[in-house]
């Protein structure tokens, strides 16, 4: 071969990974975007035209860690921030909405992106058929119900199952876990792992544990919360129970006024970050018996507290209650898209058993939908 065609040979293998080079450029830029569109922005990327550094570090110590947080804050809120004066707030908000859609959007893209929503399984197939799939990730579920009906059992359950693979009803994400009652046991979250065959010790290292001890700590727990979010893939957000330490540290009607804007004020935070984060958001509710006249004619004189405020913050609202023996009936309360129906599970120590005798505790049209769910 002469050396005039290994010349002309070697220059088309270079025009040849050239062009190979130009092919796959954009495609890692497309990846690198799209990567980018998936999850929450970071707060650093309002840095620049006129947004400092400093700017970023005041708001991230105020509890904003991504420009989500930002774009859903109200004016007034920006404004209470030392050093964050009105036009920088404008600037700041300005800035968010660049980055953030915000408008209006047509039903069918919401239909699209609302496909695509991952749902936590319960552990039980029936419960999670009965609840449209499992634990709806990026909204609010609320469980309530007296004492003894598997409130802390089912969300000692979800912190497990939220660490599954996607196609086996997880969300492959860890799990934050806010205690208000004293009832977190890790022993149950290593059964529960053991299940399905899961390792213990990295199922425990998925579970950041917080205890609350007042309301005020309840709600700062929050900010934390967002933080850790902000670093890493977190697909659930337990607080067991929500309204256990306003019934203590609010007493009598003089004080109903301040306790329930105190608690529009924590859903509000955990709606956003379910908003922000895309996390399933879980809170069990303790109940109050009716003393009123009205008691004597309800089926149940017994019903969740917190009012109107705790109703419209929750989007879908499982009741619980007790069956015969070790069975208990979950109600679907109030859902925007699920119909009425039950579901019995029975609680046991490591198997899985399908209730015995139950069919008296629950309506006729709702036996098809008799279940039971891994409780420990």
């Amino acid at each position: 071969m002469s050396t005039t065609s290994r010349k002309s040979s070697a220059k088309e293998k270079e025009k040849e990974k050239e062009t190979l080079k130009a092919q796959v450029q954009p495609q890692q830029v497309c990846a690198t975007e799209e990567e980018d569109d998936l999850g929450p922005q970071l707060l650093a990327k309002l840095e620049g035209n006129g947004i400092t550094a400093g700017d970023i570090k005041k708001l991230q110590e105020q509890g904003f860690h991504t420009v989500e947080s930002v774009a859903f804050a109200p004016k007034k809120q920006l404004l209470t921030i030392k050093g964050i004066s009105e036009a920088k707030a404008d600037k700041i908000i300005a800035e968010a909405g660049k980055l953030v859609p915000m408008g209006f959007t047509t039903a069918t893209e919401f239909h699209q992106k609302r496909s695509e929503i991952v749902q936590l399984t319960t552990g039980s197939k029936e419960l999670d058929n009965c609840c449209g799939g499992g634990i709806e990730t990026g909204s609010i579920t609320e469980i309530f119900g007296e004492f003894r009906t598997g409130k802390s059992q089912i969300c000692h359950q979800i912190a497990v199952t939220c660490q599954l693979p996607i196609d086996q009803g997880g969300g492959e994400g860890k799990c934050l876990y806010i205690d208000t009652e004293g009832t977190f046991r890790p022993e149950r979250l290593l059964a529960v792992a053991e299940r399905y065959g899961l390792n213990g010790s990295d199922v425990l290292d998925n579970v950041a544990f917080a205890r609350a001890y007042n309301t005020d700590h309840q709600t700062q727990l929050l900010y934390q919360a967002s933080a850790m979010m902000s670093e890493s893939r977190y697909a659930l957000l337990i607080v067991d129970s929500a309204t256990s330490l306003y019934r203590t540290d609010y007493s009598g009607r003089g004080e109903l006024s301040a306790r329930q804007m105190h608690l529009a004020r924590f859903l509000r935070t955990l709606l956003r970050l379910s908003d922000e984060f895309g996390v399933a958001v879980v809170l069990t509710n303790q109940v109050v018996a009716q003393v009123d006249g009205s008691a004597m004619f309800a089926a149940d004189p017994k019903k969740p507290i917190g009012g109107n405020i705790m109703a419209h913050s929750s989007t879908t609202r499982l009741s619980l209650r007790k069956g015969r023996g070790e069975t208990r009936i979950c109600k679907i309360y109030d859902s925007p898209c699920l119909p009425e129906s039950e579901a019995v599970f029975a609680i046991n120590q490591m198997v899985l058993e399908m209730p015995r005798n139950n069919t008296s505790d629950c309506n006729p049209s709702s036996i098809l939908l008799h279940s039971s769910v891994l409780i420990l």
